[in-house]
């Protein structure tokens, strides 16, 4: 491939050219009116089919009217399918502004364009994408409808202030050991109702060991002689001011969970409904609201939403199937089947076939997060009485707990996809009834080999043949 420097057009040369002036199979244009875009944090490299305009590369700022007139240019060059590159949050405007002005807009994966070792520039690499987007070479990413996008925007804020109440009390924690106060060890969770109570009267100036242990709950299984031994500690200024602003800021993030469960909420409820209003889960007793959880009934709204319960699923939960609904929406028709969106959580084995033999069967890595829902999900079947907690343990025992874990998950993903796709109602089948299925499997294996090698089994018990 050749480049002309004055026009910027790519040549093709040898074998390749002759197919294209041929007209072969190797020259099926797929996409005639392609465009492909080189993301900048500062500029937009743009490049359209060479014979559209004088100049087909041209650069755009990064500012909203660069947008615009990058859109208006790429109509004016009959363009009406764009490729870019997922790079950091910067595609995101620029996606916008082109859906806007009626462009379809593929965003394909950085790894998938690999250029030419020694010709990197922003020039070639948005001809490079305008090239392969033209042949049809780039699958776009799944990309949620627009509801789905925003309501998504809101939950991956929300995981973000979650993980700063996190780092506060971990500072909290730090402050505490510090002046070898060991609240936090005497208190399974030092945000609980004993243990605010306690930091905000250290906080406000309490020193006395025996009144802090009194502010704790009857629920907690400390005495109260082992409370005032943690409660006592070396309260210097510059740790307990440390403490106060670590409570501070998780009071204020506290505070932006509520304002953005408000606003989830909003969301939600313009969806629309797809379960009969008869059948929604109850409404949830008048229970004290856990930490983190949301501030309304997160489970009946997701019931309403997708017209299953998804949290019947042993090991999902509220927030689990909010997770899956933020990120892939209630339509799953993207995936043509359970494997299809399997492959796309990377919870599939990916085999790698040379010479006929499977090489490796190894899991990609990936950042998606449902996939890392659904294997938290999968650790907590552990101790479950389910059909899946009892295949985790079984799996887990036998492959390891990572292979058990990924094992799992794609399970939980299974069902969830039927689920979604077929509104089918989930039964868990226990545990009971999963060991026998086990045992009579074996069975039949046993059976079978016995009967290769001309033996009989015997029942232990009776000494009968077992038939």
């Amino acid at each position: 491939m050749k480049k002309d420097v004055t026009t910027g057009e790519r040549k093709s040369s040898g074998r390749r050219g002759e197919r294209e002036r041929r007209g072969g199979i190797g020259a099926r244009r797929m996409n005639p009116n392609a465009a492909g875009i080189d993301i900048g944090s500062r500029e937009h490299y743009v490049a359209v089919p060479p014979d559209r305009d004088a100049k087909p590369v041209r650069t755009f700022g990064c500012t909203t009217p660069d947008l615009h007139e990058m859109a208006r240019w790429l109509k004016a060059c009959r363009v009406d399918t764009v490729a870019m590159e997922s790079t950091g949050v910067y595609w995101i405007p620029v996606a916008q502004v082109l859906e806007q002005h009626g462009l379809k807009v593929v965003l394909v994966d950085a790894r998938h364009l690999k250029n030419v070792p020694g010709r990197k520039s922003d020039v070639l690499d948005c001809q490079w994408l305008q090239e392969l987007h033209l042949y049809g070479l780039l699958s776009g990413a799944f990309r949620p409808e627009p509801p789905i996008q925003v309501l998504r925007s809101y939950w991956r804020q929300r995981e973000g202030v979650v993980a700063s109440c996190a780092q506060q009390i971990h500072l909290m924690h730090k402050a505490l050991e510090q002046m070898n106060v060991q609240l936090h060890k005497a208190l399974s969770d030092v945000t609980g109702t004993s243990g605010m109570a306690m930091l905000r009267a250290i906080v406000a100036g309490e020193r006395d060991a025996a009144t802090l242990a009194r502010m704790r709950d009857w629920r907690v299984k400390r005495t109260e002689v082992e409370m005032i031994k943690a409660l006592t500690g070396n309260y210097r200024s510059e740790h307990v001011f440390a403490l106060k602003q670590a409570l501070a800021a998780y009071d204020f993030h506290q505070g932006q969970l509520a304002e953005l469960d408000v606003e989830i909420e909003r969301c939600m409820r313009t969806f629309d409904t797809k379960a009969d209003p008869a059948t929604l889960s109850p409404a949830q007793t008048r229970r004290p609201r856990r930490k983190n959880q949301p501030h309304f009934d997160l489970r009946r709204e997701l019931h309403r939403v997708t017209g299953v319960d998804l949290t019947r699923i042993d090991g999902i939960a509220a927030l689990t199937a909010q997770t899956v609904i933020s990120e892939i929406g209630v339509d799953v028709n993207a995936f043509p089947t359970s494997k299809h969106f399997a492959s796309w959580l990377t919870l599939c084995p990916n085999n790698q076939v040379t010479g006929g033999k499977v090489r490796s069967r190894h899991i990609l890595g990936s950042a998606n997060r449902v996939a890392h829902a659904l294997r938290v999900a999968a650790q907590s079947l552990h101790h479950s009485r389910s059909a899946l907690g009892a295949c985790f343990r079984r799996m887990r025992a036998r492959l390891g707990a990572p292979k058990a874990i990924t094992a799992t998950a794609h399970k939980l993903a299974v069902r969830i996809y039927h689920m979604l796709r077929y509104g089918e109602a989930y039964v868990d089948q226990g545990e009971e009834i999963y060991e026998a299925q086990q045992r009579e499997r074996l069975t039949r294996s046993l059976k079978k080999r016995a009967k290769e090698l001309g033996l009989e089994l015997l029942d232990p018990a009776t000494g009968v043949v077992v038939s």
